[in-house]
């Protein structure tokens, strides 16, 4: 078992449909009897985990570490907490188990779950119980309705305070949830309507799109980071690529073909093209280091060479279908509610021919409507500023997510950089300085005195 020490989660292979089961909303005596037995240790957890209502143990995984228990997890949820004759949905859930008396891990990934036994940093060192939550309307965890109308920040928070109230029956203690990129959006989100749910939140990477029809943070980003030779380049490999748009293209439809992929969803290879060239830049900075500068193409690159850099630096395979379709949830958040950035364009005047291609409408069907909300994000940039408590923010100071990032104003909360830093920034990353000072605020928020009586440190 690998510790988590990356942001960016790479979507797995949906699971099978799951049957469905009626949804409990209380427990039976025989399940608080269970649990009570797995926090005495008198029962085995998956015991404890069988008794809960509205709880399927599909699978015990032989691949946890030492000290732990890896299990993937059905949970029968509202597909509208609001009105329960919308009927349910099971979402998709996994437990790295050590112990019903330590500290648990919310671990939101905003995705598809991923069934590596991968622990995240807060669970590592608090050694702690981690819950991964898979997303509402991903992966496995999808209505059966069509459309996404249920598909809102407010619902995804709802389902993850459902799981806290239910899993707390095993785990009464200290609560820290945590999520990176999307991820960390949705443990803030949750905290914003449920601020009760868990003792601390640690945010990796998160961008907080204020106002949707604003670009400009992210466009002056996209125009001062790095070095203006860093830049330049990036400028000029962009440039190159639409000027040879005619192999490109081919080139990428040849690699559909050969995979057996399509483009329907946004309307052909020569717009996924143009979509991943505008792209590239804002990618690159997500994950790029020094070293990479060096080996953005230059004036004298081959067709290859652009071709082969553009792959690794947007992702081409994201345009095409079998990809693309497994992200319609995302960039229908984006478009109704998150909200996304622009990029600069001035430099490749004359060479662009889909306008607006690059926007969220491209990777959702057209029977779907995207109606925006915009009281959504601003309402939650207020509860940060003004009341969010206990909320611990970490960003790279590169990473085009700090365009617009948030600005805790509650009680005990702070923002950390990693200087140079990039979307995987950690706390590991930290100075000595914050690193301590973010690990000293995580063990104050678990309960100082279960580490000192506990774990006698």
């Amino acid at each position: 078992m690998t510790a988590w020490t990356r942001r960016r989660l790479l979507t797995s292979a949906a699971a099978t449909a799951l049957p469905a089961a009626g949804l409990a909303t209380a427990a039976a005596p025989p399940a608080r009897a269970a649990a009570a037995r797995a926090r005495t240790g008198d029962a085995d957890v998956a015991d404890a985990l069988r008794a809960l209502p509205a709880v399927r143990l599909i699978e015990e995984r032989q691949d946890a570490g030492p000290g732990y228990r890896h299990f993937v997890l059905g949970l029968r949820q509202p597909v509208d907490h609001t009105n329960p004759a919308a009927g349910t949905f099971e979402q998709r859930l996994t437990l790295l188990h050590t112990a019903a008396d330590r500290p648990t891990v919310l671990f939101s990934t905003g995705y598809t779950a991923v069934l590596t036994p991968r622990l995240t940093e807060p669970a590592v060192l608090l050694g702690a119980n981690q819950l991964q939550v898979e997303h509402r309307y991903f992966g496995a965890s999808r209505p059966a309705e069509p459309g996404y109308a249920h598909l809102t920040i407010r619902q995804a928070a709802d389902d993850h305070h459902r799981v806290v109230r239910l899993f707390r029956r095993i785990y009464p203690g200290a609560w820290i949830s945590t999520g990176g990129s999307k991820g960390g959006m949705a443990s803030v989100y949750h905290r914003r309507f449920h601020p009760h749910d868990v003792n601390g939140t640690v945010v990796y990477s998160a961008p907080n799109n204020t106002d949707d029809r604003d670009d400009r943070a992210y466009l002056r980003f996209l125009e001062t980071v790095g070095t203006p030779a860093a830049r330049e380049a990036l400028r000029t490999a962009q440039r190159a690529i639409l000027l040879r748009r005619a192999e490109m293209a081919a080139r990428y439809e040849a690699w559909a073909a050969a995979a057996n992929d399509t483009f329907r969803l946004v309307g052909g290879a020569d717009r996924a093209l143009e979509i991943a060239v505008l792209r590239a830049p804002f990618m690159f900075w997500q994950r790029g280091t020094p070293a990479d500068v060096a080996a953005i193409p230059g004036p004298g690159a081959t067709d290859g060479e652009l071709y082969t850099w553009l792959d690794d630096t947007a992702g081409l395979e994201l345009y095409a279908d079998t990809t693309a379709r497994n992200y319609i949830p995302y960039w229908y958040q984006i478009g109704t509610q998150l909200g996304y950035g622009g990029f600069p364009t001035a430099h490749l005047a004359g060479l662009l021919r889909h306008p607006g291609a690059a926007e969220p409408r491209s990777f959702v069907p057209r029977d779907v409507p995207l109606r925006f909300d915009r009281a959504a994000m601003p309402d939650i940039d207020r509860w940060v500023r003004r009341r969010g408590s206990r909320l611990l923010f970490l960003y790279g100071t590169q990473d085009p997510s700090v365009a617009e990032h948030f600005r805790p104003g509650g009680p005990d909360s702070r923002v950390l950089w990693v200087p140079g830093g990039n979307h995987g920034a950690d706390l590991a990353d930290l100075s000595p300085a914050d690193r301590t000072a973010a690990e000293d605020t995580l063990v104050r928020w678990a309960g100082q005195e279960y580490f000192t009586h506990t774990l006698g440190t």
